[in-house]
C-alpha cells in the first residue's frame, strides 16, 4: 500500500463520531480542546492515552453517564479534534489544559481518570491543581517518578520502552508512524493489548479507528511531542525541577488498576506508586489484560470508577 497523500488523510472531523454523546468544544490554556460529553450530575474527566483519542472511552462515557455523572473526554492537545500548536508539550502544561478545562466547563471539581499517558497527566494535575481534582483513578501509568527512574534504570523496562526511545529523533518517527496507513500504530496496539481482546471484532475496529486518527495532519507530530519532551527533559533544569516537584506525595484517594500482561508498562514498574499518595490508595492487577483497560475490560473499569467515587 503507498502511503497516502497529505490531500488524501482524514481531517480532525473523522473523529467526531455519532454515539449517545454531544462533541463540544473549549478554549482553555491558549488551546481548544476538542471533548465528547454526555450526562449531567458531578463531573468524571476521562483522559486517553497513547495512540488514542476520546473514543477509548466509548464504553465508560454512556456507563457513566446513565449512573448520574456528567462525564467528559477530551482529546488531549496534539490528538484527534484538539488543537495541535508547534509547542509546547511538556506534561506540566498539558495538565493545566485539563485543569482550566474544569473551570471551563463551569464546574469546581472532578473525579479524574487517566490511562496511559493521559495517567501521567492526571498524576501531574493532582500534584500541581490538587483544588479540582475529588478523586484520582490511574490506569495503566506509574507515577511520573517511578517511570522516569525506570527508564534510566530498569532494564526490562527500557526494553519496553523501545518505541519512546525511537520516537526521539525529529520527522523521522513520524513518518514511520503514518506509513502505509499507519500500519505501526496497529503493529503496537497488538503488541501491548492483551491475547483475550486482541483476537475480537472490537479490537479490529479499534485498531483501525487509531491508525485513521494518526493520519490527521499533525496528529503523529502532538503524540509524539509528548514523548520527546518527556526523555529530552530527564537532565534538563525542566525535567530535575518536575521531578522534584513530584516528589511530593498527591493528597487525594487514589486507585490504580494495571494489566498483568502490559507489556508497555510494565507492573514492577508501576507498583511503588503508592509512596506518591498521602490519602487513601489501593493497588490492583487486572489478570489476562494488557496495556488497554478502558476497553480490554470496560464493565469492569466502569465499576471500579463508580465504586471508588461513592466509596
Amino acid at each position: 500500500m503507498m502511503h497516502p497523500r497529505r490531500a488524501d488523510r482524514p481531517d480532525a472531523s473523522s473523529v467526531l463520531l455519532a454515539g449517545p454523546w454531544v462533541h463540544n468544544d473549549y478554549s482553555t490554556n491558549g488551546v481548544r480542546l476538542h471533548v465528547a460529553e454526555a450526562g449531567s450530575g458531578p463531573l468524571i474527566l476521562l483522559l486517553h492515552g497513547f495512540p488514542q483519542f476520546w473514543w477509548t472511552w466509548r464504553h465508560q462515557i454512556v456507563a457513566l453517564a446513565d449512573a448520574g455523572y456528567r462525564v467528559v473526554a477530551p482529546d488531549l492537545r496534539g490528538y484527534g479534534a484538539s488543537d495541535k500548536p508547534p509547542r509546547p508539550y511538556d506534561v506540566m502544561t498539558t495538565a493545566a489544559d485539563i485543569a482550566r478545562l474544569v473551570s471551563a466547563m463551569g464546574e469546581r471539581e472532578a473525579t479524574l481518570v487517566g490511562h496511559d499517558l493521559g495517567g501521567s497527566v492526571a498524576w501531574t494535575v493532582a500534584r500541581f491543581r490538587p483544588d479540582v481534582i475529588a478523586r484520582l483513578v490511574i490506569l495503566s501509568a506509574p507515577h511520573p517518578r517511578r517511570w522516569r527512574a525506570a527508564l534510566v534504570s530498569d532494564f526490562k523496562q527500557i526494553g519496553a520502552s523501545s518505541h519512546v526511545f525511537g520516537f526521539q529523533t525529529p520527522r523521522i518517527p513520524e513518518q514511520r508512524l503514518t506509513r502505509d496507513g499507519a500500519v505501526e500504530v496497529g503493529r503496537l496496539m497488538t503488541e501491548w493489548a492483551g491475547e483475550r481482546w486482541a483476537s475480537t471484532v472490537d479490537f479490529a475496529e479499534a485498531r483501525e479507528r487509531y491508525q485513521q486518527a494518526m493520519l490527521i495532519p499533525q496528529a503523529a507530530y502532538g503524540a509524539l511531542e509528548h514523548y520527546r519532551w518527556a526523555v529530552r527533559s530527564l537532565p534538563r533544569p525542566d525535567g530535575v525541577r518536575y521531578t522534584r516537584r513530584m516528589s511530593i506525595p498527591v493528597g487525594m484517594p487514589t486507585l490504580q488498576l494495571h494489566g498483568a500482561q502490559d507489556s508497555c508498562i510494565l507492573p514492577t514498574t508501576a507498583q511503588g506508586s503508592s509512596r506518591y499518595v498521602s490519602s487513601t490508595y489501593e493497588w490492583q492487577t487486572i489478570s489476562h489484560t494488557g496495556h488497554f483497560l478502558p476497553e480490554e475490560v470496560p464493565d469492569l473499569v466502569t465499576g471500579e470508577i463508580l465504586r471508588w467515587i461513592k466509596s
